[in-house]
């Protein structure tokens, strides 16, 4: 049946969603729902985004490092986001994470390190995904697409160190918004030449031979094994550029919930 034609008995095809009792995030996805059933989830996205808006709004400049939840302490690649997470808070950033572990715990345990500030953008999972201990603070999403937002919007920088799915969305869409012109001026860097070696090809091979993105688009790019080197140029790229500079904190107000 072609999937345009409503079947005449729609008893049936409910009844049989019903049963399979989605996770009511997988429900909301599923297609249209009760009237009711939508509003609440529209207010519940809206006290979300308010939420992580208060929450983060203190946090200072940040840099976000992507990476991947199951790269453990003790893989190399570990012990190079805990490094990350030191250079960038020596230069004076916020290490922005998804708050759990692997690679988002190494680069918040680096700044920690060495005294410098860390946090974190946590996601209920259905496996829960408890924040990593080496965290300020940090809050715990429900929605991906808004814990992705708060991921982006308080950061002047995105690191991608090696990661899978998770990370290949979030790098993406980062760069996304920067050829769209969404944000602007705002350095993208792979740390891990090898692991990203076949992806950065793929790009100049294939899409770019294509046409369907352009020299700017992976010319932009900071590709480097040296955390130092990649901290050092995304500070001489933001720190000028967004007119960045040390001084006091804004000062917080209760009644807003800050």
């Amino acid at each position: 049946m072609p999937p345009h034609i409503i079947p005449a008995d729609t008893s049936t095809v409910w009844e049989k969603r019903a049963d399979l009792a989605a996770p009511e995030e997988a429900k909301f996805l599923e297609g249209p729902q009760p009237r009711g059933f939508e509003l609440v989830r529209a207010a519940r996205i809206f006290l979300e985004l308010i939420r992580g808006f208060r929450t983060l709004h203190f946090v200072g400049p940040c840099v976000t490092v992507f990476g991947s939840a199951r790269f453990k302490e003790g893989h190399p690649y570990y012990a190079v986001g805990r490094v990350i997470g030191r250079e960038l808070a020596k230069a004076g950033f916020t290490v922005m994470t998804g708050g759990g572990p692997g690679i988002m715990e190494a680069a918040n345990r680096g700044a920690r390190e060495i005294g410098g500030r860390s946090i974190g953008c946590n996601i209920r999972l259905p496996k829960e995904q408890k924040p990593n201990p080496y965290l300020d603070s940090w809050i715990t999403f429900r929605y991906f697409f808004v814990r992705k937002l708060m991921l982006v919007k308080y950061s002047y920088a995105f690191i991608a160190m090696p990661g899978g799915y998770g990370t290949l969305d979030e790098v993406f869409e980062v760069s996304t918004l920067i050829q769209t012109g969404k944000i602007h001026d705002f350095p993208v860097a792979f740390l891990g030449v090898e692991y990203w070696a076949p992806l950065l090809k793929f790009l100049r091979e294939t899409l770019l031979k294509a046409g369907t993105i352009d020299a700017p688009d992976v010319d932009r790019l900071i590709v480097s094994d040296d955390p130092a080197e990649v901290v050092r140029r995304v500070t001489e790229q933001v720190i000028p550029k967004f007119k960045l500079r040390y001084g006091p904190r804004p000062r917080r107000i209760k009644w807003l919930g800050e």
